[in-house]
């Protein structure tokens, strides 16, 4: 078989090949004007790497995040909002959070709404929590909206009313209602279809970014398919969802919204599956690029899915704290995401040294790319401080003079310090930055990190992860073979899969199993139509949410395989119980309630086998002066490729390769493994 994945990042974008088991990689300078030129020159790049022919292409995925750029720079089309009469205001009202230095601004001021006001619309018509239709639909009233609708040349609308989770009637008439007054082909999406469950304003939300996304990313998959049928690729295309799983490019068009982690998700699933070839099931994935850092826990061996979660907030919260940006209800692996990636700009204001989370981006890049960037980044940081090679990544080479000349003006100089002095407090906060990843993920989620694997993926990740580690006592570190591709080649292994839900709300120990049961069979049966999955063909996840009668949030809690029992929902509420006394410490067994029912509907993926790596190739030792407790060594230098497998060898040093450094302090040691992939260990202090 042979398999391409791509990944376009903020700075880089990966392309990694698998044909005939060997596996072949490209990382080239994300192009932001035009994503698939830059996507192209790395899939021609390993095409001509492994003499492989286009059309021999047997699966193509695909991660990116043009939908939440989209979100984050408002460039997604105009939508219309059409909600009951009476919630117009929602949008508008929201949920604010005020973090980080917004908690002392005397002049703080909310963000605009997703949509102006000109382009919200209501309608006559409420049905009561239970669906039963308090006010018919107005048709009269809907038409006249539509109409208004027409006028304004909208290019999505964006429809929500009251309680249409428990009763789609009227969402699905004022659908058609427009549908026949726009221009054929104008996307209506409707929370019923997109996610129905309990909360107004966050279903809202998701149906109006999923409004608001949607055309692009259409329009953006299907410029990319034609240009790959250009080159010869006729392979499907699969887009990453958030949730860990792959669409096809026509499904990823439709539930864009379900895109937004998309390359995040990646990282993670390719944390698990390494850390299930070393036999370690808790893991802690470290994903640095060149413009955020992302972290993720894996627990058990599953990587950790939220439902919720805000884009485009601020302050450290892992995109769980409400009102810091615009809530999305989908599933999606449960990240913590800081704006600390290689190309982050470091300044002083009032004295102070600042990192990120500005970026450099690909255009013009750090300093030291060469390409006209005069500001300092932490990659000309980790230059200057000897942990990066000048010979760089690839065919790009770095320049230490013009590292030095930017850190010394915009850092050294402010500050009254040397260069080095500046590039190792640039290193040093952009370290305790990403530290506030992990800390989300982790203490702030009740776990102990310490007893976990840092697994590093990223290009810049392994520069930094043991020093990330040593922040919070962890003692292993795991940096897989290509490691600088690693969200790549996480897509080769995700799953074909998507998930529907339903709001069931009933008291846990008066729900009717039966009742359960035919609302999970229905939600099943529209994801195997989702994905065009016949019959009993691939697997079947099934969940609920759980809460506390009279509380507002739920627990995602699985049901065990077969129809549901009452001895299922009965095991389910104890699940919950003891999840709820281990998130919070209270041990509580006060009467439960479901609020939803979930089902995800999963194809294995096809994927390619990988040969073991190359024989080593000798490589000349060398040496080079690196920063390391507060003064430059002499440290060895050593290739990755020339690294016998077995062979132990211990910091200081750095491990070098073509997407990758690897930075080993005094006091770990670690070892090659027959796949590429480096376990280093701290030593006993």
């Amino acid at each position: 078989m042979t398999a391409l994945a791509t990944d376009i990042g903020g700075t880089f974008t990966d392309v990694v090949l698998v044909a005939d088991g060997r596996v072949h990689v490209a990382k080239t300078l994300t192009t932001p004007d035009d994503p698939a030129e830059g996507l192209l020159r790395g899939v021609r790049r390993v095409l001509a790497d492994a003499g492989v022919a286009p059309a021999s292409v047997d699966r193509f995925t695909h991660a990116t995040t043009l939908a939440t750029n989209v979100i984050l720079e408002r460039r997604g089309v105009p939508v219309a909002f059409v909600t009951t009469r009476g919630f117009g205001s929602m949008l508008v009202l929201g949920r604010q959070a005020r973090v980080e230095e917004e908690r002392y601004d005397l002049a703080f001021s909310p963000g605009e709404p997703p949509v102006p006001p000109s382009r919200v619309f209501e309608v006559p018509e409420r049905v009561a929590a239970d669906g039963t239709v308090l006010t018919p639909l107005d048709e009269a009233a809907a038409r006249r909206v539509a109409e208004r609708v027409a006028d304004l040349g909208v290019a999505a609308v964006a429809i929500c009313l009251l309680h249409s989770c428990a009763n789609d009637a009227h969402e699905r008439r004022l659908a058609a209602l427009l549908a026949e007054r726009l221009p054929a082909g104008t996307p209506v999406v409707t929370s019923s279809e997109v996610w129905p469950e309990l909360g107004e304003y966050e279903r809202a939300t998701t149906t109006l970014m999923s409004a608001y996304v949607g055309p692009v990313m259409g329009a953006y998959l299907r410029r990319l398919r034609d240009r790959l049928a250009e080159a010869g690729i006729t392979a499907p295309v699969h887009v990453m969802e958030s949730a860990g799983g792959v669409l096809p490019a026509e499904l990823a068009a439709s539930r864009a919204v379900c895109t937004i982690e998309s390359g995040p998700a990646a990282g993670v699933i390719a944390a698990a599956r390494e850390g299930a070839r070393h036999g370690l099931t808790g893991l802690i994935s470290f994903d640095m690029g060149g413009t955020t850092a992302k972290a993720g826990l894996v627990r058990d061996g599953r990587p950790g899915v939220t439902h919720e979660f805000q884009v485009g907030g601020k302050g450290s919260f892992g995109g769980r704290r409400p009102g810091t940006g615009v809530p999305i209800k989908v599933p999606a692996i449960d990240l913590a995401e800081v704006g600390s990636g290689g190309g982050s700009i470091a300044w002083v204001e009032a004295g102070t040294l600042r990192v990120g989370p500005r970026s450099a981006g690909a255009a013009p890049g750090p300093a030291c790319y060469g390409r006209g960037g005069t500001l300092p980044t932490v990659t000309d940081a980790d230059l200057v401080l000897g942990y990066l090679a000048p010979e760089g990544f690839g065919d790009l080479r770095l320049r230490p003079g013009l590292a030095e000349d930017a850190l010394a003006r915009h850092v050294g100089k402010p500050l009254g310090v040397d260069v080095v002095e500046a590039a190792a407090a640039v290193h040093d906060i952009a370290g305790a930055q990403m530290g506030t990843a992990v800390h989300v993920v982790t203490v702030r989620r009740g776990v102990d990190p310490r007893g976990f694997t840092l697994v590093a993926l990223g290009g810049a990740a392994p520069t930094h992860a043991a020093g990330l580690a040593e922040r919070f006592g962890i003692r292993r570190v795991l940096v897989p073979a290509r490691c600088g591709v690693g969200s790549a080649a996480g897509l080769l292994h995700a799953d074909l899969a998507i998930e529907r839900s339903r709001s069931f709300l009933a008291p846990a120990a008066a729900a009717d199993p039966a009742a359960l049961e035919a609302v999970l069979a229905g939600l099943e049966a529209a994801c195997r139509a989702d994905l065009a999955v016949g019959g009993a063909r691939g697997g079947v996840t099934r969940s609920v949410g759980i809460r506390f009668a009279g509380q507002a949030h739920a627990f995602t809690v699985g049901l065990g395989p077969g129809p549901v029992t009452r001895e299922a929902v009965d095991a389910a509420v104890e699940e919950f119980y003891a999840r709820y006394h281990e998130s919070y410490g209270i041990d509580l067994r006060d009467p439960a309630e479901l609020t939803v029912a979930r089902a995800r509907v999963s194809l294995p993926a096809d994927a390619p086998d990988v040969r073991g790596t190359d024989p080593p190739r000798p490589a000349p030792g060398r040496t080079r002066r690196a920063w390391f407790g507060g003064a430059f060594h002499e440290v060895p230098v050593r290739e990755r490729t020339a690294c016998v497998p077995g062979e132990p060898f211990t910091g200081p040093c750095v491990i070098i390769e073509p997407q990758a450094s690897l930075v080993v302090p005094p006091g770990w040691h670690g070892v090659l493994d027959d796949h590429g992939a480096v376990s280093l260990e701290r030593g006993p202090e």
